[in-house]
């Protein structure tokens, strides 16, 4: 891949990572700045599942920017688009729809279909 393409996926990549501690930073001032007491246990019980909820968000997206950022260092070593299982070109459609992948889509269809034989 030359290296203007390169650049472009690390532009890609890091306004993902950007636009996701983004709102990491809202979810945390929104917490924060909740200082509401609900006398009805029932209201309570809702804000704190919805709570629940944008937490287990907020931790997927944690793990997402992890990803992104090793796609960042392979980038750096020069080993972003490759697929770790066959040594081959990832397909840059492939990439642009899922830039953190590792693995080309014949490998990923097999991989899946070997974890649903079990």
């Amino acid at each position: 891949m030359n290296k203007e393409k390169l650049e472009e996926f690390r532009q890609l990549l890091q306004s993902q990572i950007d636009g996701l501690l983004r709102e990491a930073d809202k979810t945390v001032s929104e917490m924060t700045d909740e200082k509401t007491n609900f006398p009805d246990p029932t209201d309570r019980a809702s804000l704190e599942s919805d709570r629940n909820f944008e937490l287990r968000i907020r931790d997927r997206e944690r793990k997402l920017i992890m990803k992104i950022q090793e796609a960042i260092e392979r980038i750096d070593a020069g080993e972003f688009g490759i697929c770790d299982s066959c040594g081959e070109e990832i397909g840059e459609a492939r990439l642009r729809a899922r830039p953190v992948t590792t693995l080309c889509i014949d490998c990923k269809t097999e991989q899946e279909r070997q974890e649903r034989i079990g």
